[in-house]
C-alpha cells in the first residue's frame, strides 16, 4: 500500500472510531427521548421522533467535531476562521436529512414505530449512508488542507 493509501486508511479508521463514539451518544439520547429512559415515565418525544433525532444528533455532532478536529484530521488544517465549526455543522445538518428520511419512510410509509424499526431505519441504514457522504464532504470542505512540513530543507505536504 502506498503512503497515500495508508494515510487515507488511517483517516477513515479514525473518522469511523470518532463517529462510533458520537453515534453511541446520539443513539442513547434518541432512544431515551423516543422510547423512554427506563424510569417508568412516558418518553418525552415518542410522538416526535424526527425532533428527537435532531436533538440527539446535534449533541452527537458536537462530540464528533471535537474528535474529528483533534484526532481524525489532526494533521489537516482549515481555511475557515472558526476552525471549520460552521462548515462541519452545516454538513452534519444537511446529511442528517438522509437518516431522517429513512426514519420517516419507516414510520409513515411502512407504519413501523417500534424501537427496532426506528433504529434500523435511522441508525443503521440512514447513518451508514450519511456517514459515507459526511466523510467525503468533511475531508474535502472542512479539513481539506494538509499541513506542510519542512524536513531537511525540503517542503512537503502531508
Amino acid at each position: 500500500m502506498t503512503s497515500t493509501g495508508r494515510r487515507l486508511a488511517g483517516e477513515i479508521w479514525r473518522y469511523l472510531a470518532v463517529g462510533l463514539g458520537a453515534t453511541i451518544v446520539a443513539v442513547v439520547l434518541f432512544n431515551g427521548l423516543v422510547h423512554g429512559f427506563n424510569t417508568g415515565g412516558v418518553a418525552p418525544l415518542n410522538d416526535q421522533p424526527q425532533l428527537a433525532y435532531v436533538i440527539a444528533n446535534l449533541v452527537g455532532t458536537a462530540v464528533a467535531y471535537r474528535g474529528t478536529r483533534s484526532w481524525a484530521f489532526r494533521h489537516r488544517t482549515t481555511r475557515h476562521p472558526d476552525g471549520g465549526r460552521t462548515a462541519f455543522l452545516a454538513i452534519s445538518l444537511v446529511t442528517m436529512v438522509i437518516p431522517m428520511t429513512c426514519l420517516w419512510i419507516s414510520r409513515n410509509g411502512l407504519g413501523l414505530d417500534d424501537p427496532l424499526s426506528d433504529n434500523v431505519s435511522a441508525n443503521v441504514i440512514g447513518l451508514a449512508l450519511a456517514n459515507a457522504a459526511r466523510f467525503v464532504l468533511t475531508r474535502q470542505l472542512v479539513f481539506g488542507i494538509r499541513e506542510e512540513t519542512v524536513e531537511d530543507g525540503v517542503a512537503t505536504t502531508r
